[in-house]
């Protein structure tokens, strides 16, 4: 949504979002436009063409002959079979760490990317970085209250996927600001805490990573409809 939105209110052809994963390759997540399919089966080294840089360097850029310049990644461009004209990059940061690159291809009008283009493109980017992490955060507390569950190995199935739905629930309450579904999931914790000591520990552990979650996960992104952007 992020990227769509970033795309329509700069009026650009062509949009990707790249996450930088633990080699230290680009992953195009999110690519809309011309040739899309073809560019996610591709990685990007950081440090090579233009996304590349921006992820390197952590500077946005913007170039108006992508053909003409060195920078330019035309061997991949060669490869997807879509050469852009002019492109406009930003980095996606996090407490002060470049986790991906929010990227636009070609004005609608022709023209090329300017100041006042890479000043919302880099609203955007906020918006999607913040997302992104507090998805992993998400994803990171979630596996760890499953590892507690399935630790149980005394519980029945039953019990052990009652629990397993109950976090999950209540891992996407916290994602959401809401607690709806707290109460039947405590009480189920203090039923499975109470059968033995190695329960207890194990319910223990799933509650402290609750509390841990909800003391350092983000603050929630304002709404896209909240962002005023010059539309330029």
């Amino acid at each position: 949504m992020i990227v769509q939105t970033a795309s329509h209110v700069i009026r650009a052809r062509a949009a990707s979002l790249c996450l930088v994963d633990d080699s230290g390759q680009l992953v195009f997540e999110v690519v809309q436009g011309e040739k899309a399919e073809e560019l996610k089966k591709i990685t990007v080294p950081v440090g090579h063409g233009i996304v590349g840089l921006v992820a390197q360097t952590g500077e946005p850029m913007a170039i108006s002959d992508a053909d003409s310049d060195p920078r330019h990644a035309s061997d991949v461009a060669r490869r997807v079979g879509y050469v852009p004209r002019s492109i406009v990059a930003v980095p996606l940061v996090y407490e002060d760490r470049i986790v991906g690159v929010l990227e636009l291809l070609d004005k609608q009008d022709g023209g090329s990317f300017g100041p006042a283009d890479i000043e919302a493109l880099g609203l955007f980017a906020n918006q999607a970085a913040i997302a992104i992490q507090q998805s992993r955060a998400h994803t990171s507390l979630a596996l760890m209250l499953m590892d507690a569950i399935w630790s149980l190995g005394e519980l029945s199935a039953e019990r052990r996927l009652r629990l397993a739905d109950g976090a999950r629930a209540f891992a996407t309450d916290v994602e959401n600001g809401t607690y709806g579904r707290a109460l039947p999931l405590a009480r189920l914790v203090q039923e499975i805490a109470h059968s033995g000591p190695r329960q207890a520990t194990a319910c223990r552990a799933m509650l402290e990573a609750f509390a841990n979650y909800v003391r350092h996960r983000p603050a929630a992104p304002p709404a896209l409809a909240e962002i005023r952007l010059r539309e330029s």
